[in-house]
């Protein structure tokens, strides 16, 4: 819940077009011990500066010459988009309390004021606010955490896959290329096994912002699982378009490693897919770059193989060729 000081400086707009109304509520405001309080006596302002300071409550005047609070409310939903309106509705007409609910008012206040009635409506909705913008931060903190890996901070298996199907889609739009570069590193198991599994996570987070830094800004790198990394890539022409980088991230993994002043060294191996001339679907692509990671490993390791050809039906191999970077 929030706390007592979070819902006093919480950000409140007095909207009304009688100057001795904006006072009145502004001092009740004050007294009350609110810390964060504007006013505007021009309703075509509220929703500007809703967008600008995204108010925690909008202490709304149904009754105003120009736009009323009703058109306000309206302008007010496109901006919220769904979310919690935050409105409190200041109305003397009694009849104007359903209709300013039905409008998307979360509450109203009866004119003249009763001080009790306005301060406990006030703190209510207050309430109610803070903790829903608590509830959405949570949401979207636990999809973050649905799609990204939470040792490195890169996206998972879930997103990749999402994200490889826009680079298909864009690509074919485009007539042009795309690769699945999948690695995994060398080595690394003897790492967790001598030193334990706190190096080897300090390593990972290591080989993670590597990988960030070799690759473009439009690119995706993803961790699917223990020492394997996904980097798909996009707007490429042919197969060469993938030497110079695999080339990069090769140097740049095996670059020595220091943590707690203990140096250490792997290296790591690269299955290039392309599409489409390997595969046309996320998952067959995703294939023929793991198939082509298997023969880099098998043919040395420290080096990218590519795919050649589309994937074979099920009961045949996969045909590879090994391209040491």
């Amino acid at each position: 819940m929030p706390s007592r000081d979070e819902i006093l400086s919480a950000k409140i707009l007095v909207v009304d077009d009688s100057a001795d109304n904006v006072e009145l509520m502004l001092e009740i405001l004050r007294e009350a011990g609110y810390t964060n309080v504007s006013s505007t006596m021009l309703p075509e302002q509220v929703c500007p500066l809703h967008r600008q300071h995204c108010y925690d409550l909008i202490l709304l005047d149904l009754q105003m010459p120009g736009l009323n609070g009703f058109q306000v409310m309206k302008g007010l939903k496109e901006i919220e988009q769904g979310g919690y309106l935050p409105v409190l509705a200041l109305t003397a007409q009694p009849s104007f309390k359903i209709a300013a609910l039905e409008a998307g008012a979360r509450d109203f206040i009866s004119k003249p004021f009763d001080l009790l009635e306005v301060h406990k409506r006030i703190h209510n909705m207050l309430e109610v606010r803070l903790l829903y913008r608590e509830l959405a931060q949570y949401s979207k903190q636990q999809q973050e955490l649905a799609l990204h890996d939470p040792l490195t901070g890169l996206p998972n298996r879930r997103l990749l896959e999402d994200r490889i199907a826009n680079v298909l889609q864009h690509a074919s739009r485009q007539q042009n290329k795309a690769a699945v570069m999948y690695l995994d590193l060398d080595g690394f198991k003897a790492i967790n096994d001598t030193h334990g599994h706190a190096y080897g996570d300090e390593i990972l987070k290591q080989v993670a912002q590597r990988l960030i830094g070799c690759a473009r800004k439009e690119d995706t790198v993803a961790r699917v699982g223990g020492d394997e990394f996904v980097i798909v890539m996009g707007g490429i022409a042919t197969v060469a378009d993938t030497q110079e980088p695999c080339g990069k991230l090769i140097d740049a993994v095996s670059q020595p490693y220091q943590i707690n002043g203990v140096t250490l060294k792997l290296s790591t191996s690269i299955g290039v897919g392309i599409f489409p001339d390997d595969a046309h679907e996320v998952a067959a692509l995703i294939a023929a770059a793991d198939g082509a990671l298997y023969e880099a490993k098998r043919s040395g390791k420290n080096r990218c193989c590519t795919a050649q050809m589309l994937p074979t039906p099920p009961q045949q191999h996969h045909a590879m060729s090994a391209a040491p970077a």
